[in-house]
């Protein structure tokens, strides 16, 4: 991104299509968190365990729900909006405008013959592209990315330094992968031998929809015979490990660190938590919802909420836990109980 720009309250409540309260004539130029903000700075109130950062704020103007507009004390200025995270998605790019890429091939990018492209291409330093690679327009790749053969990338696609694409996968348009991606290695399959373990060749491909963000340093898998697959709108964390033949659906969210192995199904608009993990060959179905830390063992049915470890309904997890919680004084009285007969130990008879 580019240096921000001054916005002034009334410019922001425009963009946020928000309430203004207070002074219309407020000029910010940053956003910050509440306990961080000074008078020229934009910040936020979603939560209510965050009104003593509210009360105590020095920001300029705070973007809030109904719940706070009237809530004192606090800063003067506010835009009241149903949203304010769907809000700051519409105030950001005016505020910090994305720079444009430097159009054209550097000078230090090598690319393998039969590469095609339409219309514009940044190429950054040091790029590597295979041979009969396709883009559509607009792409842009940062220093160091390495595109592997026979790879297509759709329309807009943007791949952040260090980004590596490999085995012939296809980007639809607009697909992001941030710094150190890596989509089309190989996937994690060995057969055991006279010698040891013998890795199995993986022939498939990575197929990322339109509108797919991958995290940094988050690896895709290629597929062993058929493709790996992730559906249009999937957002992927960081340091996520996608095993070979997974198919992701469309519009799923999936945190950090978390770990699907082979030839899982994930439906439409599922969550997975942050470390999550996955076995493989099962399905989660559709808008279900899998908890931090889950171990998911078995089917998950559309609409469920699991956690724990193996991962079971969300409210049988809550249940064992209040329970255990209600059990802990009762051992520690019969703890006691038992230290003051000696520990427990039978008495020896009288002869």
């Amino acid at each position: 991104m580019s240096s921000s720009r001054r916005l002034t309250a009334g410019q922001v409540a425009e963009l946020a299509g928000g309430e203004l309260i207070g002074n219309a004539e407020v000029v910010i130029a940053g956003l910050a968190p509440l306990d961080r903000a000074g008078p020229g700075d934009l910040s936020f109130l979603v939560s209510p365990k965050y009104l003593r950062s509210f009360h105590e704020s020095h920001a300029g103007v705070v973007l809030t729900t109904p719940e706070f507009r009237n809530h004192e004390p606090g800063p003067a200025t506010r835009i009241v909006v149903p949203s304010p995270y769907a809000a700051l998605v519409r105030v950001l790019p005016a505020l910090h405008p994305v720079a444009t890429p430097p159009w054209g091939v550097d000078r230090t990018a090598e690319i393998g013959a039969g590469t095609r492209w339409e219309g514009r291409i940044a190429l950054g330093a040091g790029v590597v592209v295979g041979r009969n690679v396709r883009f559509g327009v607009d792409c842009v790749l940062h220093q160091h990315v390495v595109v592997g053969d026979d790879v297509t990338l759709g329309d807009g696609c943007r791949l952040d330094a260090q980004a590596v694409v490999e085995g012939g996968a296809k980007l639809g348009a607009r697909v992001v992968l941030h710094a150190g991606a890596r989509v089309g290695t190989p996937g994690y399959g060995y057969v055991e031998v006279e010698s040891g373990h013998e890795r199995i060749p993986h022939l498939g491909k990575c197929i990322l929809g339109d509108d797919v963000e991958i995290g940094a340093n988050t690896t895709v898998d290629r597929g062993g015979v058929g493709d790996t697959e992730i559906g249009a709108g999937t957002k992927v964390d960081n340091l996520v490990q996608i095993a070979h033949n997974v198919r992701i659906g469309e519009r799923c969210l999936i945190l950090a660190q978390v770990g699907i192995a082979g030839s899982t199904v994930i439906e439409d608009e599922v969550i997975l938590a942050g470390q999550a993990g996955l076995a493989g060959h099962l399905t989660v179905g559709r808008r279900a919802r899998i908890g931090a830390q889950a171990g998911v063992i078995g089917d998950i049915p559309p609409g469920a909420t699991v956690s724990g470890y193996p991962a079971r309904r969300h409210r049988e997890v809550l249940r064992h836990a209040a329970v255990l919680r209600r059990l802990s004084p009762i051992v520690s009285r019969l703890e006691a109980i038992a230290e003051g007969s000696g520990g427990g130990e039978p008495h020896e008879r009288a002869r």
